[in-house]
């Protein structure tokens, strides 16, 4: 296979000479470089709507990729490992799904965790397979859900010789790993497939002492979030796969979803964010790790928080962290990780990425500073002082193990009714019910109600944690399967 050059970015490249032809459009998008909407003109620029063209012969087309788009997908396999590479401009639930129907179909059964992206469900909802859940460890003290033990996916594999496939968060939202390495080889060693959401696992390619990325650790496919940890643009994502994955039905499978029209700033986003990775990932990254690895000892030093690290790993359901995340628990100081978001946005101008009953998590990555971690420190040390109090009431259970009463599928599109909240105990489930982020279904369609799934969902409302999910926007009411 010959080598690529690393230092181009063919489609920003073949925009660029474009721009410069000074081309009459008579096609769409109809503001015609920005003279048709000069109030967008204004808010994005001259250079960017300038570059917010339609597919064309010099421009090559996502859904058939010949010349320039093409070229970029292989050096984006190369960058990252994996025998092919498919650019997506549907986010990473594009990419997760598209992954998701490319290996298991109607009827088919799917090994998984419970604690996966609503984009997972949805996709068994659109295919029709059914999830076989192990449900991950519980870590008590921080409330949260860990990766897979390994045990447990042998006993799935054993119990379900018919699953086609497994699926492994790599990592998860707290930078949790599962042995990854050896997932993959007990689904090889019974005939099963191994799939990747790395939405949160963009930098494992490119940094050095991270957890191994699913190319390296043999998954065969992959969906890595380029705009998260990658510094491509909003809704810019990447499917790999590897050789066992024909890539032309892969991209059959994309183009069942994926827009005819794709953004050429999205695209080219993720071709000059790979070049920009692939030349200097490693140091980048190495920077981030120092950032993260101080911003931790620094807020270990407040008091109250725990900021935790690798001391957690266990060699099985915690096999691996992701250093990068600056995961929180807020617990001690007696605020939920949602009040503690909500305090650092309202009162000092900080948006960490979410809160949660019992954590926060900073998002670091290549855009980060010194000073905005100084900023981040000095700003949860006078929380502490200004708010802290009684640690008593709080929830500390961040999952709770679902019971599937029918698959995502049928539960979905069966016949349902409306009904207030507090009168669905014991009833089934239609619907996704979830705090957002990080999105993780509380409920998904199929599994029944509980009294304690409701109380987890009012204390979560009642400390400001947003709802998502439901038909009803106010999340007063749930569809549930009528009864027969």
């Amino acid at each position: 296979m010959r080598e690529l050059d690393q230092e181009r970015a063919p489609i920003y490249e073949a925009l660029r000479d474009f721009s410069k032809k000074r081309v009459v459009p008579f096609d769409v998008p109809g503001h015609k470089r920005g003279k048709g909407n000069p109030e967008l003109r204004e808010l994005l620029g001259e250079k960017c709507v300038g570059m917010d063209v339609n597919s064309m012969k010099p421009l090559d087309n996502l859904c058939h990729p010949v010349s320039v788009i093409r070229e970029a997908e292989e050096l984006a396999a190369e960058a990252f490992g994996a025998a092919h590479a498919f650019l997506m401009v549907g986010g990473t639930t594009s990419a997760v799904q598209s992954m998701i129907l490319s290996v298991v179909k109607r009827g088919e059964k799917i090994i998984l965790p419970r604690n996966v992206h609503r984009s997972v469900v949805g996709a068994l909802i659109l295919c029709g397979a059914v999830p076989v859940y192990v449900n991950p460890e519980m870590n008590r003290r921080l409330g949260i859900p860990l990766g897979m033990k390994v045990e447990a996916v042998e006993r799935a594999v054993r119990e379900n010789p018919d699953a086609k496939a497994i699926l492994v968060n790599n990592p998860t939202y707290y930078g949790i790993c599962s042995n990854l390495r050896e997932i993959v080889r007990i689904a090889h060693s019974h005939g099963m497939l191994c799939v990747a959401d790395e939405a949160h696992g963009t930098h494992f390619y490119f940094g050095e002492n991270l957890p191994v990325s699913a190319m390296a650790a043999g998954a065969d496919m992959a969906s890595v979030s380029m705009h998260k940890s990658g510094g491509s643009l909003t809704q810019s994502s990447l499917l790999l796969a590897g050789p066992a994955m024909a890539e032309g039905h892969v991209r059959q499978i994309i183009n069942l979803t994926q827009t005819t029209s794709a953004s050429y700033l999205l695209l080219s986003s993720l071709d000059i964010s790979r070049r920009n990775l692939a030349l200097r990932g490693r140091e980048t990254f190495a920077q981030v790790v120092r950032l993260a690895e101080y911003a931790r000892e620094e807020i270990n030093r407040i008091g109250g928080y725990y900021a935790y690290s690798r001391e957690l790993c266990d060699g099985d359901s915690i096999y691996d962290f992701d250093v990068t995340k600056l995961s929180v628990n807020t617990l001690d100081i007696g605020l939920a990780g949602i009040e503690v978001y909500d305090l650092l946005r309202d009162d000092y101008n900080i948006q960490i990425e979410f809160g949660d009953l019992g954590n926060i998590l900073a998002y670091l990555s290549i855009g980060d500073r010194p000073r905005d971690i100084e900023r981040l420190v000095g700003a949860l040390s006078e929380i502490r002082r200004r708010f802290r109090r009684e640690k008593t009431d709080l929830f500390t259970q961040e999952y709770i193990d679902p019971k599937v009463v029918a698959s995502p599928q049928e539960a979905f599109y069966a016949e349902k009714e409306s009904l207030p909240m507090e009168k669905t105990c014991g009833r089934v489930c239609s619907e996704f019910v979830m705090c957002y982020p990080p999105g993780i279904p509380i409920l998904a369609p199929g599994e029944e109600i509980t009294d304690t799934i409701l109380d987890y969902i009012h204390y979560a409302r009642e400390k400001g944690c947003s709802l998502t999910g439901t038909e009803d926007p106010e999340v007063l009411n749930l569809n549930v399967l009528k009864e027969v």
